[in-house]
């Protein structure tokens, strides 16, 4: 599957766009490591950036935020461009960034008041303390925080100006799988206050529980644009099949099945990707192999194999 031609991928509305981004290019030490993007984002979305680490996003989003100078292209926050006009998107724009860290012995409450004095408006600190659950932890430390508290933290520094847009890079990298639930909960809670998001990630069922719309970016360069939904049926997986067989089935048979994709064994369990066509195929040669498919689960293809079947990842 070959990247979308249109940056606004497939029709989305009459919402005005608030990120225009046009055959962003940027490069360090002769390495093009962002060639060619371009993607629009509309007011009151989640829009997704997905793809590997290495893969530019970080340095597309800085380039949003103002904080890098594309080598070429243009950027433009609600019709600004970020480094030109940086003091008016800075009221425009809230930022979270991946490598964002506070002095270990800053406390939240002196932390909420002093980003609060940078904006001529700030939004009440105390009511976003309590909103994200920190009212009770305003006197400690942010050494000693946890690292969702941390990104909450964070998150609520970047919304004290009030922002129409919000920036997360790479939000819930190091959470342990409770506190990455509880921050894409935060993060619906945003988006139906009436913030729009870009969102980077890398973890697909983040993307795919968040996201209205997805770019994926590969080596620099947006290989899809599109709804999750979407991009899962363009891919040419479209059904999983788990299963733990009494006997070994003949591996070769079982990769040689039609439209059969991928085969796994891991533990003894099998798991072949594929299509229903696979997953029927499947089925008539175990049975004629007189093989049990213990713990059988078919499932319909994700976004994690939209994504490597648009990467090869």
């Amino acid at each position: 599957m070959t990247a979308h031609p249109d940056p606004e991928g497939p029709a989305t509305g009459a919402a005005p766009v608030l990120v225009d981004v046009r055959d962003l290019r940027k490069s360090y030490g002769g390495r093009r490591v962002v060639d060619g993007v371009s993607f629009r984002v509309h007011e009151d979305e989640v829009f997704g950036v997905l793809g590997p680490n290495g893969a530019g996003k970080t340095t597309t989003v800085e380039c949003v935020a103002g904080l890098r100078a594309p080598d070429g292209g243009s950027v433009r926050v609600a019709g600004l461009d970020p480094r030109a006009e940086h003091p008016a998107v800075s009221r425009l724009l809230g930022v979270q960034l991946q490598e964002s860290a506070l002095p270990p012995k800053i406390t939240v409450r002196e932390a909420l008041l002093l980003h609060a004095s940078f904006h001529p408006d700030p939004a009440d600190w105390r009511a976003l303390a309590e909103r994200l659950g920190l009212a009770d932890r305003l006197d400690a430390r942010w050494a000693k925080l946890s690292g969702g508290q941390k990104q909450r933290l964070s998150i609520a520094l970047a919304l004290l100006g009030r922002p129409r847009v919000l920036l997360l890079d790479e939000l819930t990298t190091g959470l342990d799988p409770r506190a990455r639930h509880e921050t894409w909960q935060l993060v619906e809670e945003i988006r139906d206050s009436g913030v729009t998001i870009l969102l980077v990630t890398h973890f697909m069922e983040e993307a795919q529980r968040l996201c209205d719309r997805v770019a994926v970016i590969d080596a620099g360069r947006v290989r899809a644009l599109d709804t999750p939904a979407r991009l899962v049926r363009s891919t040419s997986v479209t059904t999983v099949a788990a299963f733990t067989p009494s006997d070994p089935p003949d591996r070769a048979a079982v990769e040689a099945l039609p439209g059969a994709a991928a085969v796994r064994v891991r533990g003894g369990r099998w798991t072949v990707e594929g299509t229903d066509e696979t997953v029927q195929a499947l089925l008539s040669l175990l049975a004629r192999a007189a093989i049990t498919a213990h713990g059988l689960r078919v499932t319909d293809a994700g976004l994690d194999s939209a994504y490597l079947d648009l990467t090869g990842a």
